[in-house]
């Protein structure tokens, strides 16, 4: 099993990235999937998920409007595109494959709890 983010970089504000998780020796489409992200000091934090189906989505307020989250289970992907982005969304982000089909308490999942990618750093900067 690999989990395996890409696509931060550094950006000014108002700028857009878009994020990638791509999950491979698992089979991916039976799970939902989530993307957490840790900033410096501060706790890792949930921020949105997507239903293994991809017909329900759900996120954090901090993020809403701004975010969205989509997934290719052919290609074993899920996707964050970020927009509109702002200093505080600088963090590390995170996606981590659930342990069931929905997003229900996807909030609670800690490092020793379903399968983390190594993160991929985004930096909001002017």
């Amino acid at each position: 099993l690999q989990v395996v983010e890409s696509g931060g970089g550094s950006v000014q504000p108002g700028g857009s990235l878009t994020l990638s998780c791509v999950v491979t020796g698992f089979p991916s489409d039976y799970y939902g999937i989530a993307w957490f992200r840790e900033a410096p000091g501060k706790q890792r934090e949930g921020i949105s998920c997507i239903s293994s189906n991809g017909n329900s989505a759900k996120y954090e307020d901090s993020v809403k409007d701004r975010f969205t989250i989509s997934r290719d289970n052919v290609k074993n992907t899920v996707y964050l595109q970020l927009n509109s982005l702002i200093p505080e969304d600088t963090a590390t982000y995170y996606c981590v494959v659930l342990g069931h089909s929905g997003c229900d308490n996807y909030r609670v999942y800690t490092v020793d709890r379903g399968y983390w990618g190594q993160g991929t750093q985004v930096t909001v900067s002017s």
